[in-house]
């Protein structure tokens, strides 16, 4: 993957150096893989739909966990995508245009959220 995958308007670190001023708004990254992305949380909605099948036709609890259990390895699994693309480019451009240190703060708090 490269950067030019990133719209220029991207996170904070794809940006033009300007900062908007909510720093929260307008931030954009093309997914380099957005069909297969698209695929996958579908895919997810699907199984999140047979969860709740599952619960009212008052299927056996571990079944029912099992299939949380592999959901929830789902979502872990688009997020490290998501991530891997974030680090990737949004923060490698960030390192090289100036240290990057805003930007490595923000990715150790997404991490620090996500293995919560």
């Amino acid at each position: 993957m490269t950067d030019s995958s990133h719209s220029p308007a991207g996170c904070t670190a794809c940006n033009d150096g300007t900062q908007p001023d909510d720093p929260t708004k307008d931030r954009q990254v093309v997914q380099p893989d957005k069909a297969a992305l698209l695929n996958r949380l579908r895919r997810i909605e699907g199984q999140v739909g047979g969860i709740a099948s599952m619960v009212r036709d008052d299927r056996y609890c571990v079944d029912i966990l099992t299939q949380l259990s592999a959901v929830r390895s789902a979502i872990d699994a688009v997020s490290i995508q998501i991530l891997n693309t974030h680090a990737q480019g949004c923060v490698r451009r960030a390192v090289q245009d100036n240290g990057g240190a805003e930007s490595l703060d923000e990715l150790m708090s997404v991490i620090r959220r996500m293995i919560r």
